[in-house]
């Protein structure tokens, strides 16, 4: 159950988990319908959204209701022209796409539009994000269809509409014959250890020492890892690491003098030499955009600047200001549910963030998020909610959002104080903080997808650095730096662990 919710919400979402899961029991032959009957009807459909019908198509009804959370993704069912984006009476906003077959689907009550008028969409792209605005008891997709534009006409019963064209209620986007929205690609987490996938699954691991960068990779998915390869590049460096649109995975390294990257030559491939890619500054992020074009962002003494590809794996713009930012503040960028990059940054004094206004666009300027601290991490919920952490002298905080645009206050989840932080999602969707300071390393996850968090637990000893990541089986694969150099430790089973040990037959660098 999340936090700060209100009785009749939490009743709601009970409601809902116990109505989706009988309609999962009862509906089944309805999930797919004949391709051949979908082609004949004149395009293949994609899924609207999910969630449950929760008033059908009538004589006082004109339309289906698909109610699910505020924020929940709402996609084109087929190819199209936006013809209407905005207010309108009783939808408070909606969306109305023409087909070439000449039907028009109408999209009402929405918290967010993506589209607007006279733009083309493909099947699955996503348009909106649910809402209650307008004549509307609570958050729900009202999807009317009409035979023509002229709004004067009623409607046709959805359900057949959407059947003939191979989707069934209820849906999950990205299933059936229909085109699948592209999944987002979130940014990985930066730090003095960072590690990620390559295209081909196989995990690499990057770690600064006082002699530069040291990598290693393994052997085969899921797998054994390979000795440790001592790179060069900036000493005593924060890295950041992030995939190109092609796959291909890119390294930047930053310290006061020196910024540099790297980046394989083809996906899963081997590496580039060191590039110069600026100045020193201080602290690194990196991230994707919607269309695939990387994004880097760097501290220093006067503010945060940022540089862009200007085409997916393509060439660099040069560096720009962001208007601001905390001084050699900490950065970590995560990703909005509808696709937006959104940058976080703490120094010892202060707390900032700024965000894109839209998908792969501008970004707005910075505004406060909370008091100073020492580290944070930036995750998202199974629901695409993002969920940011801040250790700082008494322990550790968090923040969520409570709706597209909203977020809680600040709430004390205990914790090791003055910790490094990194975080993740177990295969469930549940997210799992981890926290090291020099004393001790601990953890704590999520009771239940999009809930409340449990106690901190123990995780092993001390140390100086900490970053998380996922297997392509779906297990958190954790490392933890010390002077002694770099430790492992893995997910063995649901909820069970390895030992932290060497990634090999060596200790790898010492991270100070």
């Amino acid at each position: 159950m999340l936090p700060g919710l209100s009785p009749r919400r939490r009743r709601r979402r009970r409601t809902l988990r116990f109505v989706l899961a009988a309609a999962a029991t009862v509906l089944p032959s309805l999930v797919t319908a004949s391709p051949a009957a979908a082609r004949a009807a004149g395009f293949t459909a994609s899924c609207p959204t999910t969630g449950f019908v929760s008033q059908h198509y009538s004589a006082g009804h004109d339309g289906i209701d698909i109610a699910n959370d505020y924020g929940t993704p709402i996609y084109a069912v087929g190819d199209g022209e936006v013809i209407n984006s905005g207010p309108a009476q009783g939808y408070g906003q909606w969306i109305r796409i023409l087909h070439p077959d000449g039907t028009v689907t109408e999209y009402g009550h929405m918290s967010q539009r993506d589209v607007v008028v006279g733009q083309q969409v493909t099947a699955g792209q996503r348009i909106a994000l649910m809402g209650s605005e307008g004549q509307s008891s609570g958050p729900h997709l009202h999807l009317r269809v009409r035979v023509g534009t002229s709004t004067d006409i009623r409607g046709i019963d959805p359900v057949p509409y959407l059947e003939e064209r191979g989707i069934g209620l209820p849906c999950t986007p990205g299933s059936g014959p229909g085109p699948r929205p592209a999944p987002l690609v979130y940014p990985v987490e930066s730090g003095r250890v960072v590690s990620a996938r390559s295209a081909d699954g196989r995990l690499e691991v990057f770690a600064a020492g006082a002699d530069g960068v040291h990598h290693a990779w393994q052997s085969q998915v899921n797998g054994a890892w390979s000795e440790w390869e001592s790179l060069g590049g900036p000493t005593t460096a924060e890295l950041a690491i992030a995939p190109n649109a092609d796959g291909r995975l890119e390294l930047l390294a930053l310290n006061g003098d020196t910024f540099q990257h790297r980046y394989q030559t083809s996906p899963s491939g081997g590496w580039s030499g060191w590039e110069s890619f600026g100045t020193g500054g201080r602290y690194v992020a990196a991230g994707a955009n919607g269309d695939g074009r990387l994004e880097v962002f760097a501290s220093g003494p006067t503010g945060v600047f940022h540089r862009y590809q200007t085409a997916p794996s393509s060439g660099w713009s040069g560096w720009e200001p962001t208007g601001g930012g905390p001084a050699a503040g900490r950065l970590e960028m995560e990703k909005s549910p509808d696709g937006r990059l959104e940058v976080f940054a703490l120094n010892d004094k202060t707390f900032q963030h700024q965000y894109q206004t839209a998908v792969n666009g501008a970004w707005s300027s910075w505004g406060d998020f909370g008091g100073g601290g020492r580290d944070l991490t930036v995750d998202h919920n199974a629901d695409g909610r993002l969920e940011v952490f801040a250790s700082g002298p008494v322990g550790v905080f968090h923040r969520y959002q409570t709706n597209p645009a909203g977020w809680s206050e600040w709430e004390p989840t205990r914790g090791p104080a003055d910790s490094q932080l990194t975080s993740d999602r177990t295969p469930d969707g549940r997210v799992e903080v981890f926290a090291i300071n020099s004393n001790v390393a601990m953890h704590m996850w999520q009771t239940g997808v999009n809930a409340p968090y449990g106690d901190w637990a123990g995780f092993g000893d001390g140390g100086t650095e900490v970053a998380a990541v996922t297997n392509a089986d779906g297990r958190i694969e954790v490392f933890g730096t010390s002077r002694a150099g770099v430790h492992h430790k893995w997910q063995t089973g649901f909820s069970t662990w390895s030992e932290w040990t060497w990634l090999n037959s060596s200790s790898g660098p010492a991270v100070t």
